[in-house]
C-alpha cells in the first residue's frame, strides 16, 4: 500500500549547480544548493556529458543528510527543452530520455533534471516525474501563427511557476482553474506573461528568444532590422547574438545591474535615469498583460503577479496601478520550483494528479 506521505527527491540543475530538495508530505526534511566550479564543468564538451558527475555530487549530498535511494518513494525532475507539450505531469520513459541526451529540441542543464532522476529512480524500481517543462505549449492556434509562415512563434516560459501559481490563484477564487480566465505575469530574471484560459495558456510571449519585456538581463522584444544591423556592425558571431539576447540585455544593459533591489535603492536616493529605465520596464510588462486581456477578449477573473522581482514595493505598486483597471490584482509569490516539483511527484505517486505519457500527446493534449 502506497504512503499517502510519500518522500519525494526533487532534482533541478542549473548551468552551475544542482539545487535538490527532499519533502516527506509537505514538509522539507532537507534543501540544498551543489555548486559546481566553472572548472569542473569545463572538461566537458556538452552540458549533457555532465550526468555522471552531477549524479556522483548528488550521491554524496544524500549521503552526508543520511538518506537512502531506497527510501525515497520518487524521484522528480525539472522539465528540460522536450518536444512541446501540454502541460501536466510526465512520467519519464525511453521516448523522453532519448530526446534529452540527443538534444535534439535543444541543450541546456535543465535536460539533465530527467536523466539524473530517472538514473536514480531506476536503482530502486521507483519511478521518475518531470512536470510543466519549459516548453508547454497550449497556444490557440491563432497564437501561433507568426509574420513569416518559416517562423512560427514558440511556446516557451515559465510554465512550472506560472501552472502553480495559477491553480493557487483558482483556489482564491474559490473555482477550479479549469474554469478561470487568468493572466499570470512571472517577472524574475526572465519575464513570462501568460493568458490562461479554461485551464490551458492560450498565448504567452517566448521568454528565451527575444519576445515581450525587456526583464532584469535580456532585451525582450527588439527591432529586427536595428538588431540584424547592430550585429553585423559589431561583428557578433550567433552565439554572442544570442548572449546579447538573452543574457546581457535589459536592465543590466541600461543600469549595470540586473539586481532590482539595488535599483529600487537608487531611486529613492534620487537617481533619474534609474527611475525612467524602472519606469519603462513596468510600462512594458503592463502593457504585454494588457496584451493578454485582449487575447482573453476582456474576459479576466484575475491577473496575478509573481517572481521574485515582484517582491520589490516599488515595482509592485507601479505596475498594480497600471493595470487594476482591467481586473482584480493578486499578488502571489507562489510555491518556489522545487516545492511545485515536490508536490507534483507526490500527487503523481498517491494518485491525486493524472500523469500524462511524453510521446504520446498532440498539442490538444490527445492521445495519438
Amino acid at each position: 500500500m502506497r504512503s499517502p506521505r510519500p518522500k519525494a527527491l526533487v532534482i533541478n540543475p542549473g548551468s552551475t549547480s544542482t539545487k535538490m530538495a527532499l519533502y516527506h508530505g509537505r514538509k522539507v526534511i532537507f534543501e540544498t544548493e551543489l555548486k559546481h566550479s566553472r572548472r569542473s564543468l569545463e572538461r566537458f564538451a556538452r552540458v549533457l556529458d555532465q550526468v555522471a558527475f552531477r549524479k556522483r555530487a548528488a550521491l554524496r549530498a544524500l549521503a552526508r543528510e543520511g538518506v537512502a535511494l531506497a527510501e525515497i518513494d520518487v524521484f522528480v525532475g525539472r522539465g528540460g527543452l522536450l518536444r512541446p507539450v501540454p502541460g501536466g505531469t510526465y512520467e519519464v520513459n525511453d521516448v523522453m530520455l532519448r530526446d534529452l541526451r540527443t538534444g535534439r529540441f535543444g541543450e541546456h542543464a535543465s535536460n539533465l533534471g530527467g536523466i539524473l532522476a530517472a538514473e536514480l529512480a531506476a536503482e530502486h524500481g521507483k519511478n521518475a516525474y518531470v512536470a510543466d517543462p519549459p516548453v508547454v505549449d497550449e497556444l490557440s492556434d491563432v497564437a501561433r501563427v507568426s509574420g513569416h509562415p518559416d517562423l512560427p512563434r514558440r511556446s516557451v516560459f515559465h510554465a512550472l511557476s506560472q501552472k502553480a501559481v495559477a491553480r493557487q490563484a483558482a483556489a482564491r477564487l474559490g473555482k477550479p482553474y479549469e474554469k478561470c480566465n487568468l493572466i499570470i505575469a512571472h517577472v524574475g530574471g526572465g519575464v513570462s506573461v501568460g493568458a490562461h484560459r479554461r485551464g490551458r495558456v492560450v498565448d504567452v510571449n517566448n521568454a528565451l528568444e527575444g519576445e515581450g519585456p525587456f526583464t532584469p538581463e535580456r532585451t525582450g522584444g527588439l527591432s529586427l532590422l536595428a538588431f540584424y544591423r547592430y550585429a553585423l556592425g559589431k561583428g557578433l558571431s550567433p552565439e554572442q547574438a544570442a548572449r546579447l539576447v538573452t543574457r546581457d540585455g535589459g536592465l543590466g544593459a541600461h543600469l549595470g545591474t540586473n539586481d532590482c533591489r539595488r535599483i529600487e535603492q537608487r531611486i529613492a536616493a534620487g537617481d533619474e535615469k534609474c527611475r525612467l529605465v524602472f519606469d519603462a520596464f513596468v510600462y512594458q510588462v503592463g502593457k504585454e498583460i494588457g496584451a493578454m486581456a485582449a487575447a482573453l477578449a476582456g474576459k479576466v477573473d484575475a491577473i496575478v503577479l509573481t517572481g521574485g522581482v515582484v517582491r520589490g514595493s516599488l515595482f509592485r505598486r507601479k505596475l498594480k496601478r497600471m493595470v487594476r483597471f482591467l481586473a482584480p490584482v493578486h499578488v502571489l509569490i507562489g510555491p518556489s520550483e522545487m516545492a511545485a516539483l515536490g508536490l507534483a511527484g507526490m500527487e503523481a505517486y498517491t494518485g491525486l494528479r493524472k500523469t500524462r505519457t511524453y510521446g504520446n500527446v498532440d498539442h490538444d493534449g490527445e492521445e495519438v
